[in-house]
């Protein structure tokens, strides 16, 4: 090659390295202005002549293809699984109100915890979609993963680079790096412009948009992705490193939408709660005009150190709360009410109905509760019923429309004998349920099977799985699921190899599972998961809990009489004694790990916290005092030890100056935790 040649061929790179950056960088503006400020400069055909020459230059000179151009949005291969995400930090669920006074109660009850006389508050459309979590380093999108259970999410990067109104870069002073939330959906014109393409393909429509956009997300060929028309709203700053994050949500907002990402034009920041609620009621009557579905409003405390120091219970934070719209209604003819078997062997009743398209899905079954709330409310079989859907909450009949009726509707009555295994039916003093005194029928025992299966996580034990394993005679219980064997699986129709090792699997792992999963998955009346937790946390071992007394069991925070008095008649029933004892046999963890509130450096400290801290949420610095042995209460009482303060401390300070309890700024707290924890 000649000194001119390779000459030429230097000028020629050059010249596309530099036509390359200015492409990028004008494709990015234009997408800023089209996507996010709904302003466009050029048109659609100008616009795709730039996509085309930069991914001209690319293809001729691929080392100036970079992860954040536009012309990889579009992923190559499909992917063999989502990969697993650990959010840094959790991304909460939502606690709900439905009316005007519930929204005022959450106020009332926030103004109380922070000790203040007023805050600012941000409203913002509830969108109906799949909530995604996207982490940018040194300004570039480097990670996408969906909410999963708040805790643990999928990893879907390559399809979220085919939202074109998501930045794959952002401007070099964002932030080294940094996570924003988001909210993917799928317009309603997008959605039936979708569903008539997959009717002219004799392909099954979709249910509802959120559904549609859910599915589109989660394909593992990020090109059906690329082909579906999805959108994004970024609706949170998640966290921020390497940076001093913004004061408040919405100063964070402000900065994110400077930054490029795409916020709803109708959020707005209130001062008085009252304007609040009119702002939430007018979008409850005009939300039909937005092309996307909202369910709600989602009303903030706009203080981030606020919002620290208030905290979450569970996974619902306090500084936060979802003001539902009411659901959407419509009347069909209830055919028939018939009857289920659960696992507690309650008789539960439910609609049969002439299929109806309520909330964007077809209707065919409804709750209905229980028997006393069929006759409070007067439904008849043969009535027509307004039947109501509030987001993916199961459908149920609201009440008859009685001008309707003809005079051949029936009164409902429960049966006397159970509709699976006849045995009496009989209804205990002062429930509003009716059992099934069967201890031996078969539809209590599937239910049951299945409900421990769901907790356990034994992943490929479904419904339709369990009831073959019944039929076959594979399992009658609980605990003989881990007496299955390999042979046996393969031996059923529809059972190959591959399936039967990966749910042996799965059995074996659920083997490990905490004592709180366990006890949770026992079936005992009354007793969820959190309640499962109380126990586990308090009696450490499900030996201890079985030889507790009720009195004790009631003894607990949070547990009452009933409760108690339920786990100890689980315990007295020599069927469940034998299942315990074959689960002790297969080798189920029955003891719990050290947990929150046992031994440790802090054991027999009392601790309060108030005010806002820096360095740590509210619930970090909670779980460092519980992860150590300590204890948190909510209250200043002679049996403090220390009282920790933040930022602007209310009467918790005072009580613990006339009390003469400890107290600690957060630096003080923080080196104590230190110390015990080397």
């Amino acid at each position: 090659m000649t000194t001119e040649t390779r000459a030429a061929e230097d000028r020629e790179f050059y010249e596309a390295q530099q036509r390359s950056e200015e492409l990028r960088a004008e494709i990015r503006h234009h997408d800023y202005r089209y996507h996010v400020l709904d302003s466009p400069e050029i048109s659609d055909a100008e616009y795709d002549a730039l996509v085309r020459e930069l991914r001209s230059l690319e293809g001729r000179f691929p080392e100036l293809q970079t992860p954040d151009s536009p012309t990889q949005r579009v992923g190559g291969q499909p992917q063999a699984a989502f990969e697993q995400v650990v959010h840094q930090v959790p991304l909460l669920s939502l606690a709900n109100a439905f009316s005007g006074d519930e929204l005022r109660a959450w106020h009332r009850r926030t103004l109380a915890l922070a000790e203040r006389s007023d805050f600012q508050m941000v409203a913002e459309p509830k969108i109906d979609g799949l909530a995604v979590a996207l982490v940018y380093e040194d300004g570039a999108l480097v990670q996408a993963a969906t909410r999963g259970n708040g805790l643990i999410g999928e990893d879907i990067t390559q399809n979220m680079r085919t939202l074109k109104t998501v930045p794959l870069s952002v401007a070099k002073d964002a932030p080294p790096r940094f996570e924003v939330r988001g909210e993917v959906y799928m317009s309603r014109a997008g959605f039936e412009k979708l569903n008539e393409e997959r009717a002219e393909q004799g392909l099954p429509l979709f249910a509802n948009p959120r559904n549609s956009a859910a599915g589109s997300l989660r394909q593992l060929d990020a090109r059906i992705t690329a082909s579906r028309p999805l959108d994004i709203w970024i609706y949170q700053l998640g966290w921020v490193e390497g940076a001093v994050p913004p004061g408040s949500h919405w100063d964070a907002l402000q900065m994110l939408n400077g930054l490029g990402f795409r916020l709803n034009p109708n959020i707005k920041r209130f001062d008085d709660l009252n304007d609040v609620v009119k702002h939430t009621e007018f979008w409850a009557e005009e939300r039909d005009r937005l092309d996307y579905e909202i369910d709600g409003m989602v009303v903030k405390v706009d203080d981030l150190g606020l919002q620290r120091q208030l905290g979450a219970v569970g996974r619902e934070p306090r500084w936060a709360i979802a003001f539902k719209f009411p659901p959407t209604q419509a009347t069909t003819l209830l055919r028939d009410i018939a009857v289920n078997v659960g696992r507690t062997g309650s008789l539960n009743p439910f609609a049969v109905l002439e299929p109806v398209r309520v909330g964007g899905v077809t209707v065919r079954m409804a709750t209905l509760h229980n028997e006393d709330d069929i006759h409070r409310k007067d439904i008849r079989i043969g009535d027509t019923v307004v039947v109501q859907r509030a987001g993916e909450v199961i459908p149920q009949v609201v009440a008859p429309v009685a001008s309707k009726r003809t005079g051949k509707e029936q009164v409902f009555k429960m049966p006397a004998q159970c509709p699976v295994c006849g045995g009496d039916v009989a209804r205990p003093p002062g429930e509003a349920m009716s059992y099934c005194t069967n201890k031996a029928c078969p539809a209590q025992m599937q239910r049951w099977i299945e409900h421990f299966a769901g907790v356990m996580e034994i992943d490929g034990l479904g419904e339709q799985r369990v009831r073959t394993f019944v039929e076959q005679g594979l399992i009658t219980d609980p605990a003989d699921i881990y007496f299955i064997t390999r042979e046996q699986l393969v031996a059923l129709e529809r059972m190959g190899e591959k399936s039967a090792d990966n749910l042996l699997a799965s059995i074996e792992a659920s083997r490990k599972r905490p004592l709180a999963r366990l006890i949770s998955a026992l079936g005992v009346r009354h007793v969820g998961w959190e309640v499962a937790e109380l126990l586990a946390d308090h009696f450490g071992s499900l030996d201890a809990l079985q030889a507790a007394s009720a009195e004790e069991i009631a003894e607990i925070p949070g547990i009452g009489p009933k409760i108690a008095a339920s786990v100890r008649a689980y315990f007295e029933e020599d069927r469940n004694l034998q299942i315990i004892e074959k689960l002790k046999a297969a080798g189920v963890r029955t003891t719990a790990e050290r947990r929150a509130g046992r031994e440790g450096p802090l054991s027999g400290k009392t601790f309060v916290l108030t005010g806002g801290l820096q360095a740590l949420s509210r619930d970090q610095a909670e779980r460092r005092i519980k992860n150590l042995g300590g204890s948190v209460s909510s209250s200043v009482s002679k049996k403090t030890s220390y009282v920790v303060v933040g930022e602007s401390p209310g009467s918790k300070l005072d009580r613990a100056r006339e009390l003469g309890i400890e107290v600690l700024d957060e630096d003080t707290f923080t080196a104590l935790v230190e110390e015990v924890e080397r």
